[in-house]
């Protein structure tokens, strides 16, 4: 008799669950949720600038910090691999988080991502070795590109917007090995260079071999060098070029200039690879060159 009473409470008790859950369910489902759209989320602006040394069109993204004001002055980072589908969201996100008012690590600052064409060509010195042929067989357009920087986009953005003369560079990879040329051919270029993961494999390291005219001719004390780089191996195949160990070959050659040798971090992201390190190398970048107030 307990037995049946027992397994009747049982019977009322999901029962009374089943209608309340059947309840619920009807009242959610008469409920008139409405949504509509209210247009659409700009994070930058989209110029095209033509290109008279490349002989192309580039595309360029704009990140303009909160608040722009053209009686303003403000630094300009510029991004290499650019593209919307590339680095230039999370960057210009990292950005505008390290200039919100309660963290205020730097300054407000303009960020241009140059998007890819022929990147390969772009970022790399002209190259007859097989082993580089067979990994990038049109290559050699660095010289082209970086007076392009020099001569067309540079310009073009001090007249398009309120700048103040400080310019960063970013580079990734072969980004990298663009970026660590021009820190050693054109350094006056910028005054902030982050280097991450350099392609310094290029023709068998001959950036790291090379002691360039501009190291007797330039006081670098004026600019900044962060090289940053994760666990990653050699990309190359060789076992003559690691990436971390010409990374840090790299550091070591830039901190024997002397007096005139740049503030320069070294910094090892043992926990990164070579897909994943350029966000976390970009934020501590920005720890290192700008320090909290």
């Amino acid at each position: 008799m307990k037995l049946i009473k027992y397994l009747y409470r049982r019977i009322d008790m999901r029962a009374t669950f089943l209608f309340l859950f059947l309840l619920l369910n009807g009242w959610l489902r008469a409920q008139d949720f409405k949504g509509e759209e209210k247009g659409n989320f700009i994070l930058g602006k989209i110029f095209s600038l033509q290109s008279r040394i490349l002989s192309e069109e580039r595309i360029l993204n704009i990140y303009l910090p909160e608040g722009y004001d053209s009686t303003l002055k403000y630094p300009v980072i510029y991004l290499l691999d650019g593209s919307a589908d590339e680095d230039f969201i999370h960057v210009a996100g990292l950005v505008q988080f390290n200039t919100f008012p309660w963290i205020n690590r730097i300054p407000k600052s303009i960020v241009v991502g140059i998007a890819n064409t022929r990147r390969k060509l772009n970022f790399t010195s002209p190259s007859n070795r097989p082993s580089d042929l067979k990994l990038i067989p049109e290559n050699g357009g660095s010289t082209a590109f970086i007076s392009f920087i020099a001569e067309e986009l540079q310009p073009f953005i001090n007249k398009k917007f309120a700048t103040d003369g400080n310019n960063m560079i970013i580079g990734q990879s072969l980004g990298g090995l663009l970026a660590t040329e021009i820190l050693l051919t054109k350094p006056q270029l910028f005054n902030r260079y982050v280097i991450i993961s350099p392609s310094l494999w290029w023709r068998d390291g001959y950036l790291l071999k090379a002691d360039p005219k501009v190291f007797e001719d330039y006081n670098f004390s004026s600019t900044s060098v962060y090289i940053g780089v994760g666990k990653e191996g050699s990309i190359d195949g060789s076992k003559q070029h690691i990436m971390e160990k010409d990374a840090k070959r790299l550091a070591v050659k830039l901190n024997k200039l002397g007096s005139g040798k740049p503030a320069l971090w070294f910094d090892f992201l043992k926990q990164e690879n070579h897909a994943t390190v350029t966000h976390q190398a970009v934020f501590n970048a920005f720890r290192k060159m700008f320090p909290q107030k």
